[in-house]
């Protein structure tokens, strides 16, 4: 197509919900995705980005006729030209679960070929206060803010309603050098650390500027780790998931388990206590900094073994045959190579903790290539007001 679209005014009729935050429309036999709208609703949006395709994106920044399940956002940020962070502020939070629900089942319907009822769990705290780890960046003028959506641009604030409250001070309490990105890290004394961000050929490299180790609850234990290392981000999340790892996983006494992208071990320290000290657990993780915290924090349980590397690299060398696997794979999910190499060591039960549906339905099908029915699912609101959902897959 050749004229663009971009900064083009229209009037839409909004669709469904799609995966990604945003509302499908169709104009001219063009996909638009529109943010800040919801489904039923007629309004006018702005186009924001015009690549060329069969697709473009836009913003509603007019609502003709608003949804029953419209409410004024808590934070102004939350608009058109606002902040990236939160896609669904204007929503009620059970309509949030509801169309978070809807995408966890179209995107398990479209790549799997499961047709199933979803109901997405919400945790306790609310929908506000809950996010204990938050990147920042300072602006031109040195004041540190978040991203606009799909931007470079700094948005300035003066606090954010979704992270835990007072965790923000010290990094809005000064001026910083313009480009400058920082981490806050709330952890489970409440205790605050920052640290401040830079890419040095390439890699990210951090200055600790408060605070560096962090003591988190979860799964009966106490955990001490680094503060911006991999941790659940909602404080009732680890613990959540802990619980259904246990019950789902069920793995046998004296018996063999696997926990890839193990993190510090959360749900190893589960399964070792499941497959008692004649038993073997294998935790394998890509990050030094985790393994080192994890073996420290497990050194209690000898049963649980590391290895540090990437999955897909060290997985053909996992103990076999293996009773159960836990995976909990970053946003990209486990692909079909590590699927594979989980398959050939036939477990009788594989849990698998996602936080993208689109992945965790992909890797679904992979798994009924080798035999594996979903058998059970649950999903909860871990990330309120964004469009984030963590789901807890059983497969037998």
């Amino acid at each position: 197509m050749s004229d663009s679209w971009l900064g083009r005014v229209l009037e839409l009729e909004v669709g469904p919900v799609a995966h990604g935050g945003h509302c499908v429309s169709r104009v001219d036999g063009r996909v638009l995705f529109v943010r800040h709208a919801l489904p039923g609703e007629r309004v006018r949006a702005e186009v924001t980005e015009d690549k060329g395709g069969s697709f473009c994106r836009a913003d509603a920044i007019e609502v003709l006729s608003g949804s029953e399940h419209r409410v004024t956002p808590p934070c102004p940020l939350a608009a058109p030209g606002g902040c990236g962070g939160c896609d669904w502020q204007h929503a009620e939070p059970a309509y949030q679960r509801a169309l978070k629900a809807a995408v966890v089942a179209e995107q398990l319907q479209r790549l799997a070929g499961i047709t199933r009822e979803v109901v997405v769990e919400p945790l306790e705290g609310g929908p506000l206060g809950w996010r204990s780890r938050v990147r920042l960046v300072a602006g031109r003028d040195g004041q540190a803010g978040l991203r606009a959506h799909h931007s470079h641009r700094v948005i300035p604030i003066d606090d954010c309603p979704i992270a835990v409250p007072g965790s923000l001070d010290a990094a809005l309490s000064k001026r910083w050098r313009p480009g400058v990105e920082l981490e806050t890290t709330c952890d489970g004394e409440n205790h605050l650390h920052l640290r401040e961000l830079a890419t040095v050929r390439g890699r990210t490299q951090g200055k600790q500027l408060s605070g560096g180790m962090a003591v988190q609850h979860a799964a009966g234990r106490d955990w001490r780790l680094d503060a911006h290392g991999f941790w659940q981000v909602h404080p009732q999340a680890a613990d959540t998931l802990a619980q259904l790892v246990r019950e789902w996983a069920d793995a046998p006494l004296g018996g063999v388990a696997w926990d890839l992208y193990a993190g510090v071990g959360l749900f190893a320290s589960v399964l070792a206590e499941q497959v008692g000290p004649d038993g073997q657990v294998l935790a394998i993780e890509s990050g030094r900094r985790a393994v080192s915290d994890g073996e420290r924090n497990l050194a209690d349980l000898p049963q649980v073994s590391w290895r540090s590397g990437r999955v897909e690299h060290l997985i053909e060398d996992a103990p076999t045959p293996v009773d159960v696997v836990v995976l909990d794979p970053p946003r990209k999910g486990a692909g079909r190579a590590v699927v594979n190499a989980i398959a050939a060591g036939e477990p009788d039960r594989i849990v698998y903790v996602a936080c993208d549906p689109a992945a965790l339905a992909r890797d679904v099908q992979f798994f009924a290539e080798h035999g594996y029915s979903l058998t059970d699912l649950r999903a909860f609101d871990a990330f309120p007001m964004t469009h984030h959902v963590e789901c807890v897959a059983l497969l037998q």
